[in-house]
């Protein structure tokens, strides 16, 4: 799988936690025809964050409207007793938080073993040193721009500064640097100077009224 450079477009995952949950299927159908890269799959279980979402049943029934890669960010605590479940039900790419996992290493090696891509999610207040000791294990790196559980939150300009620590330490590993909160074109273009080579976006397409267009100006920034 290709890894973009951030001197390069960016990748766009639209976050299925901003689309309209009585039609998912119609959604997810209508965001891979509007040029979308990956599907971002926010999962959350009301204890790591305040907010319940969607679990590998939603997911394998999702997985027949979209031949897209499924981009499963787990907010979740205790993530290795559900990985092989949603690698089962259609994740490709499998996303754990630092801060959730005693055992992140082994975490990792358990998404691989699966046959998924592994990634490692760390919130705001968390810095990048966990990071170090698992790089050769990553495929991913998702950065949180805002306190993950709900969508429609503000930008956290501290993200900026993170993101260049990251690429900085990432070197020419083929590791995905990817942002998620707040995202949209008025910061995209920065963000991609910063580091990042996959942009998660929930309302900055859903809640437009040109999906097509809505992708196309993420990608470009203002």
């Amino acid at each position: 799988m290709n890894v973009h450079s951030p001197h390069q477009s960016p990748l766009i995952a639209p976050s299925i936690l901003s689309a309209d949950f009585a039609r998912l299927g119609e959604e997810l159908k209508a965001i891979t025809a509007a040029g979308a890269d990956w599907i971002h799959v926010d999962v959350m279980d009301g204890v790591f964050v305040p907010n319940l979402t969607f679990g590998p049943p939603v997911l394998q029934k999702l997985r027949q409207y979209s031949s897209l890669p499924f981009d499963v960010h787990l907010m979740i605590t205790e993530p290795d007793r559900h990985l092989k479940a949603f690698r089962d039900a259609g994740a490709d790419w499998i996303t754990v938080h630092a801060e959730a996992c005693t055992h992140l290493h082994r975490t990792l090696q358990t998404i691989r073993a699966l046959g998924a891509k592994a990634g490692v999610s760390l919130n705001p207040a968390t810095d990048e040193s966990p990071l170090k000791y698992v790089l050769d294990d990553l495929d991913l790196i998702l950065i949180m721009s805002v306190n993950p559980g709900f969508g429609g939150q503000s930008f956290i300009p501290a993200t900026f500064e993170k993101l260049r620590r990251v690429r900085e330490m990432v070197g020419n590993r083929a590791i995905e640097i990817s942002v998620d909160g707040g995202v949209s074109p008025k910061n995209s273009k920065q963000l991609s100077q910063a580091g990042a080579s996959v942009l998660v976006a929930g309302s900055a397409i859903f809640n437009q009224p040109d999906w097509v267009k809505a992708i196309v100006a993420l990608r470009a920034g203002e």
